[in-house]
């Protein structure tokens, strides 16, 4: 495991061939003015994301005739059906921005959910909105595709604070985009605000077409590419470190996504409120989730480069289950709102952290394929838990949902601790310090 180790940093350290200074008879393209343009971007097509957050369920609800029950079980099988057409699409994108470059991937992202979620304003019936997040599943993915264009770009010894940029834009969009959506459903309605959102992500992706740079020069023919790559580097990409990477991003987007179906509704019940009342206090809810997800993520992030990645990985993980637990047991909606806010302190660092070690293990010419691995094992637990979340509280009670979260979130957090403390080598930056002296 030691040799392994060895050789997989050896790779890491690499220039990359899409790297900015690739041709010296070009100006260099400045990774920081990329970041902080992406970031913009990523923060606009998030806010685009998640202004329906709020409001879906009862936009369900308007469409299923006010059955409590069906509308629980359709926002389940819609916040699945994006997630699930994920899984076998984002290793595909990824590849081809090994290939192709990854600058045209975040724009084929954030153009792509422009379409789909205008289309979904004009919806009629619940598969109609199933379908459309089934295409926008196919053809978006705008997180795992500017990852992977901030991780070839950032210097090595930058990456948890780029990283860390990059997931405090999709945290920032989380908590503003909800607030927002909240605020324009109840004033202008529910469709006007996905006619809003698309203009969000059009935004998005015109700030990419005009302001990101990439000079990118793919592989040479001779070599490996694709999925013949992927199985050519099955021994790092197999390695214990990776794959427990992946149980944790499978995991964590697993518990963050169980519970979404089923807390608008849940608010809704504990202070009897109008679905118009209920879309702002959640709105509210997800906001201060944000903020503080986003104030945690680009702190944990710089700390991070400096502690040890696997070190903010552990404690972030413990303060998200310890924090989910008591959630189901509230009984005002204010008591969600506040959990939501000290949720987003261990969901700040855990997501970067763990996208950090998985950068310092991957080669940087495969890193587009890797984060499309990573991207649809996520998939995976956004695909699984909003079903889960919304079964168990169709048949058991909206708390059980919320209990299950917590445990699952802390049984994460023992595992991940048994495994480090298994693991002959450091698991992240410290690998990297031994192998090459920094």
């Amino acid at each position: 495991m030691r040799a392994l180790a060895v050789d997989c940093t050896a790779m890491a350290s690499k220039p990359s061939s899409t790297t900015s200074d690739s041709d010296d008879s070009l100006p260099p393209i400045s990774w920081k003015r990329n970041l902080y343009a992406l970031w913009i971007a990523q923060l606009l097509a998030i806010i685009g994301f998640n202004l329906r957050d709020s409001f879906l369920p009862f936009f369900l609800k308007d469409l299923t005739g006010d059955d409590l029950n069906k509308t629980t079980l359709w926002s389940g099988l819609v916040l699945s059906g994006g997630a699930g057409v994920m899984i076998f699409a984002q290793p595909i994108w990824g590849i081809l921005a090994d290939r192709k470059g990854r600058r045209p991937m975040v724009m084929r992202a954030m153009f792509a959910a422009m379409i789909t979620v205008f289309l979904t304003g004009l919806a009629q019936a619940p598969w109609q909105i199933l379908g459309l997040r089934m295409i926008e599943g196919a053809f978006t993915g705008t997180v795992a595709a500017c990852t992977a264009l901030v991780a070839t770009s950032a210097p090595r010894e930058k990456l948890g604070y780029a990283l860390g940029m990059i997931q405090t834009a999709v945290f920032a969009g989380s908590s503003f985009g909800p607030f927002l959506g909240g605020i324009l459903a109840a004033q202008l309605g529910f469709r006007p605000t996905f006619f809003i959102a698309s203009v969000f992500l059009g935004v998005g992706g015109l700030i990419v077409l005009f302001t990101v740079q990439e000079r990118f020069t793919p592989a040479p023919k001779g070599e490996l590419r694709g999925f013949a790559a992927l199985r050519a580097s099955r021994d790092w990409l197999l390695a214990s470190t990776m794959v427990l990477m992946m149980v944790v991003l499978f995991v964590s987007r697993f518990a963050q996504q169980a519970s979404r179906p089923i807390t608008p509704l849940f608010i809704a019940e504990l202070g009897d409120l109008t679905d118009s009342r209920a879309a702002s206090v959640t709105g509210l809810a997800y906001g201060l989730l944000g903020v503080t997800s986003a104030i945690s993520s680009i702190l944990l992030g710089q700390r991070s480069d400096r502690i040890g990645h696997e070190r903010v990985l552990i404690v972030s993980t413990v303060i998200s289950g310890l924090v989910f637990l008591p959630m189901a047991l509230i009984t005002a909606p204010w008591q969600m709102v506040v959990l939501q806010a000290l949720f987003g302190i261990g969901a700040g660092g855990l997501i970067p952290a763990a996208n950090a070690i998985i950068a310092n293990r991957t080669p940087p010419e495969r890193r587009g394929a890797i984060f499309g691995v990573t991207a649809s094992i996520g998939s995976l637990g956004s695909f699984l838990g909003p079903l889960a979340g919304a079964a168990i509280a169709t048949f058991v009670g909206f708390p059980a949902t919320f209990l299950f979260t917590g445990v699952m979130l802390l049984g994460l957090a023992a595992f991940v601790i048994w495994e480090f403390s298994r693991m002959p080598e450091p698991a992240g930056e410290a690998v990297l310090s031994k192998t090459h002296g920094d």
